[in-house]
């Protein structure tokens, strides 16, 4: 579930151990599905031992954390967290980076589900091995030029259209239906179709929703997967509108119900007279 609120609530909150020597690199025991690490375990523990972090930034919906030459990309994807020494559970501790000095910090990448994805590179490798061809611009950086364009290269409906990483970078399928919801736009509707004046008014609604939910240190759901660096747990999905609200009334019109509907094997929320095609 993270997405680019939750992913960028993570890298804020680790960013103390900017600064700080690594002093050791291990994989817990766990007895569930192993997640993808590119290299293997030991030569990520070789190169990064005894490196001193740089930075800590955003790339979509990924952490990475810089030294002087490498960055350790850490994916969340559906279940993932990073954090400092606490997760919402003892199990499903996937990588575990302990840092010398005082106060003693530990940094944990916890996945429950098993699909997050660790993998060490060169920082000079970050463009080629994860940006070209793979990732747009993000979504809080990109023009209203730029994202208008986009939109209109395509006849896909548009919520499966902003869930497309290569077109827009860190929206997901919660934002998106919160985006389209506050803009008017029925999701089905055809990204060619939309005006330039409803593109505009979905560019706005996503620049102030996705930097609202980062204030908030994004969305908690009812699993309680998703907790910040130290723990706690977010607060906008107490600002949700519609998604997960199937059946409840609408508190844009309060006449309509939010239905839900499947698109491109993901759940879709919205009111179907506010956001009519």
């Amino acid at each position: 579930m993270p997405e680019l609120p939750e992913v960028e609530t993570m890298c804020r909150g680790i960013r103390p151990i900017i600064g700080r020597k690594v002093q050791s690199v291990r994989v817990p025991k766990c007895v569930c599905r192993p997640i993808v690490m590119r290299p293997k375990i030991v030569t990520i523990r070789r190169r990064l031992v005894g490196q001193t972090i740089q930075d800590v930034t955003r790339l979509g919906k990924r952490v990475l954390i810089h030294t002087a030459d490498l960055a350790l990309v850490l994916q969340p994807r559906m279940t993932g967290l990073v954090s400092l020494g606490q997760t919402p559970g003892p199990d499903h501790v996937r990588l575990q980076i302990h840092f010398a000095g005082s106060p003693q910090t530990q940094l944990l990448f916890w996945d429950r589900r098993g699909l997050g994805v660790v993998e060490l590179m060169r920082r000079d490798e970050i463009q080629t091995r994860i940006v070209a061809g793979r990732l747009g611009p993000d979504a809080l950086d990109i023009t209203l030029e730029d994202f208008s364009d986009r939109l209109s290269k395509t006849n896909r409906p548009i919520k499966v259209a902003l869930l497309d990483q290569k077109l827009l970078a860190g929206v997901g399928n919660l934002y998106a239906s919160e985006m389209l919801h506050v803009s008017r736009i029925h999701p089905a509707k055809p990204c060619s179709k939309v005006s330039a004046k409803k593109k505009r008014h979905l560019f706005e609604a996503m620049q102030e929703i996705l930097l609202t939910a980062i204030e908030y240190e994004g969305s908690t759901l009812s699993d309680g997967t998703y907790r910040n660096a130290l723990n706690d747990p977010g607060s906008y999905q107490n600002q949700h509108l519609v998604y997960d609200r199937a059946g409840l009334a609408c508190p844009s019109c309060s006449s309509g119900r939010i239905a839900r509907i499947v698109q491109a094997q993901r759940s879709t929320f919205f009111c179907p007279k506010c956001q009519r095609t």
